[in-house]
């Protein structure tokens, strides 16, 4: 194998790890309420951003925007936690990639447990600082919502879908 080889995979395995990367910091960011470091994981510019329920967007910053009005809460106690990533570069500078997520939210002034399961699909571009994501969606496959309280724990939602904004699906 001549080094010009070598040096291909060498620098497909370092993008890869890029992407890796930085999918684990946009996830962190959300989970840290951090909305400039959730920003930061987006390309300028022009972008596709569909997160069902919560919005589409054409660029990151409205996105961000609604992140710090709904999710920059004390309250909102979240982790999401991505795997199974599956990337395939298209070219050399762009990639796409699919990520299974389990999303749990603990909101401690409503007393609800919300766990999420799905799926992201991803777009990538490599730019001067760094792969950025460009284009982005969350397909929702199983939702589970639970009233918490002392006495006991009551099933809200329960099912494939989430019920639209500010309806519940009740169940039992």
């Amino acid at each position: 194998m001549d080094t010009s080889a070598i040096e291909r995979r060498l620098h497909q395995l370092e993008d890869l790890e890029a992407i890796r990367a930085l999918k684990a910091r946009y996830l962190a960011c959300c989970d840290a309420k951090d909305p400039a470091g959730m920003r930061a994981c987006f390309a300028d510019g022009p972008v596709r951003i569909d997160y069902g329920a919560v919005g589409t967007f054409d660029r990151a910053d409205p996105l961000v925007e609604v992140f710090r009005q709904v999710g920059c809460h004390d309250y909102m106690v979240e982790m999401h936690h991505g795997s199974n990533p599956r990337i395939e570069f298209t070219s050399p500078d762009h990639a796409r990639g699919r990520w299974s997520l389990h999303y749990q939210l603990i909101n401690t002034r409503e007393n609800t447990l919300t766990q999420l399961g799905g799926g992201y699909e991803d777009e990538y571009r490599k730019t001067p600082q760094g792969w950025k994501i460009t284009a982005t969606k969350f397909v929702v496959t199983s939702t589970l919502v639970l009233k918490l309280d002392a006495a006991a724990v009551n099933a809200l939602v329960i099912g494939h879908m989430p019920p639209p904004p500010g309806e519940a699906r009740k169940v039992g």
